[in-house]
C-alpha cells in the first residue's frame, strides 16, 4: 500500500518507510539500532486476514463478499514472511528497503472459491448446497492489484526470494522538515491541505483508486 498509495493508510505507510531509511542513514554515523523495511502483501491467517471473513460469512450461510472479480492480491503464510524478515536482515545496508518475492498474484475471487469448495459446499447456485458470492464494488481508496515497488524503484535481486530498493531515501534533517510541516498541516486538522501535501511529497500518490 505503501507504493503508489491511493489513501491516507498507503500514504503513512510511505511516510514509515522514509523515517526508517532516514533513521538507518543516521545510524551509519551515530553507532546504534539498525532499521529495516521489508515490503511484502497478504499473510494468510494472520490478523485481518479475509480467510477468517471467508469462513464466518460461509457458517452464516453467506453471502462470500468480494469486492470485483477481477481484484488480485498477492498471499504468503506467516512462517514465509517471518523466516523471509529475518533473512533480509542479512542483506542490510544503509537505508534499504527489500521486497520480498510474493510469487503471481491471486484473484481474490479464486480464493473465495476455493474456500467455499474446501467448507464442503459449492458456488454454482444450480446447486442445493450453494453460497452465493456477491460483489460490493471497490471501496474508495482501494486498489485493483497490488504494487510491491514502483516503475521509479531500481530493484536488485540478493537472494532467491528477497530483493532490494537501492535506494537511501532522505536524511533525518530534510524528513524532520518533512514532517514539521505535516504535523502542522493534521494541527489546524485541514484535509485538504493533507492531500494536497501527500500529492506533493509522496512519489505516486493519488487518490484514484483504479490501481492501474
Amino acid at each position: 500500500k505503501a507504493v503508489n498509495p491511493t489513501n491516507v493508510m498507503g500514504a503513512s505507510k510511505r511516510i514509515a518507510e522514509l523515517y526508517c531509511q532516514a533513521l538507518d542513514v543516521q545510524r551509519s554515523t551515530d553507532v546504534g539500532t539498525r532499521f529495516v523495511t521489508v515490503r511484502f502483501g497478504n499473510v494468510l491467517g494472520s490478523s485481518g486476514s479475509v480467510i477468517p471473513v471467508f469462513k464466518k460469512q460461509i457458517a452464516e450461510g453467506g453471502p462470500v463478499t468480494v469486492t470485483h472479480p477481477d481484484v488480485t492480491r498477492y498471499f504468503m503464510t506467516i512462517p514465509e514472511a517471518a523466516s523471509l524478515i529475518l533473512k533480509s536482515t542479512l542483506f542490510s545496508k544503509k537505508g534499504n528497503i527489500f521486497v520480498l518475492d510474493m510469487g503471481e498474484p491471486i484473484k481474490i475471487l479464486d480464493l473465495a472459491k476455493k474456500v467455499i469448495t474446501l467448507s464442503g459446499l459449492s458456488y454454482d447456485d444450480k446447486e442445493k448446497n450453494s453460497v452465493k458470492i456477491e460483489f460490493t464494488g471497490l471501496r474508495p481508496g482501494e486498489k485493483m492489484h497490488e504494487e510491491l515497488y514502483s516503475k521509479k524503484e531500481s530493484i536488485i535481486k540478493v537472494d532467491d526470494d528477497i530483493f532490494l530498493i537501492n535506494d537511501e531515501g532522505l536524511n533525518i534533517k530534510d524528513f524532520q522538515t518533512m514532517h514539521d510541516s505535516l504535523s502542522q498541516i493534521l494541527d489546524n486538522f485541514s484535509d485538504k491541505k493533507a492531500i494536497e501535501f501527500f500529492e506533493e511529497n509522496i512519489d505516486g500518490y493519488s487518490n484514484d483508486s483504479s490501481g492501474d
